[in-house]
């Protein structure tokens, strides 16, 4: 009778393990617009750089997600038609119409 018990103790709590692990992978990518802020802040996310973690982490914070998992400079071909490219668009200092995509987790 016990391998019968056990067989149904791993069916009733299995799926509410699966549940539990899915709830704690919901992870979701921000497209942000990578302005200049005078202080690099910009530059070391889109290169991915250490230096651009605190600000990674402090956006995902912000928006209730516990960590970054991820950050870097997105192509505008990247996302899919959404950010209008405009033939004559000026560069102002380093930006030059760049995103940013953050990757947060909870």
């Amino acid at each position: 009778m016990r391998p019968v018990s056990a067989l149904i103790a791993c069916t009733l709590f299995a799926p509410s393990f699966l549940v539990s692990s899915a709830a704690l992978a919901d992870s979701r990518v921000f497209i942000v617009a990578n302005q200049a802020d005078g202080y690099g802040i910009d530059q070391c996310l889109a290169r991915g750089d250490r230096c651009g973690a605190s600000a990674a982490r402090a956006y995902c914070r912000s928006r209730d997600f516990a960590q970054a998992t991820n950050y870097r400079r997105v192509d505008p071909d990247e996302i899919t038609g959404a950010v209008p490219h405009a033939a004559n668009e000026k560069c102002n200092g380093n930006s030059c119409g760049e995103f940013v995509a953050i990757t947060c987790q909870r």
